[in-house]
């Protein structure tokens, strides 16, 4: 399936490299104007300088809700509209390693800033304009950790973005927007190499159906579907993508 976001804005948390970059790219070559929100100057400005035409790089730090606030209005005055939106921007590869009973809380309240609320900021600094243009669509970046008890704060920020998903389907909906949620099982990229050691990762692939690691190129294509009208009647759902990690039924 070819999808075309000619005319559309699309605003990408993260999207200074990995993951994020490539939703960036791929909605770039679909025909958007792309906003590069990322913390990191250096990467954000060398992701917008390679798409060129049509992209623009904010400094975002999306665990503070009046730079996301910044990042709409900047990217009204440059495009006039903002029409999608994926929030992808988290801690991760440089992510401390802790328990739920040991992590100090310090960290825990900026991870969760980030991790968690972060999308909810994305939300909230988006949806009036995104409204004000006759709607518009939203993706979440969950993980299959959301599942799996033994992934501690990581783990407990995406089953509370699971929530946030369904609960803000709810409440966005008079407004015509739409809002769902990816949920990448084990992807290769740099970040996943920081936080599994080489050791565990053949293990990892093993206990996976389909038996190698994700890449980023897996996750583009359901990401852009749920952002697409294909799913104009999608909203609030989870959607694991991940070498059938995780089974559901």
């Amino acid at each position: 399936m070819t999808f075309d976001f000619s005319g559309r804005v699309a605003v990408v948390t993260g999207s200074g490299g990995g993951i994020g970059e490539a939703y960036a790219s791929a909605l770039h070559a679909a025909g958007a104007k792309v906003v590069i929100a990322e913390l990191d100057e250096a990467a954000g400005r060398q992701v917008a300088d390679r798409l060129g035409d049509g992209a623009l790089f904010v400094r975002t730090d999306v665990g503070d809700p009046a730079s996301t606030d910044a990042m709409a209005a900047a990217t009204m005055d440059a495009f006039g509209r903002i029409d999608h939106l994926v929030n992808n921007a988290a801690i991760f590869g440089d992510m401390e390693l802790a328990g739920l009973t040991n992590v100090d809380y310090g960290y825990l309240d900026r991870f969760l800033q980030v991790n968690l609320l972060g999308s909810l900021h994305g939300v909230r600094s988006v949806m009036r304009p995104m409204a004000a243009g006759g709607g518009g669509s939203i993706v979440n970046q969950s993980s299959t950790a959301a599942w799996m008890g033994i992934s501690g704060f990581y783990g407990l920020a995406k089953a509370a973005l699971n929530y946030l998903t369904a609960a803000l389907a709810h409440e966005l909906a008079h407004r015509s927007i739409r809002i769902n949620a990816i949920a990448p099982g084990p992807t290769d990229t740099a970040a996943l190499q920081k936080q599994v050691p080489a050791d565990f990762r053949d293990p990892l692939v093993q206990s996976l159906a389909i038996k190698r690691l994700g890449t980023p190129d897996d996750l583009v294509g359901p990401v852009l579907f749920l952002l697409s009208d294909e799913a104009r009647w999608m909203t609030g759902h989870i959607v694991a993508v991940d070498g059938g990690q995780i089974t559901r039924l």
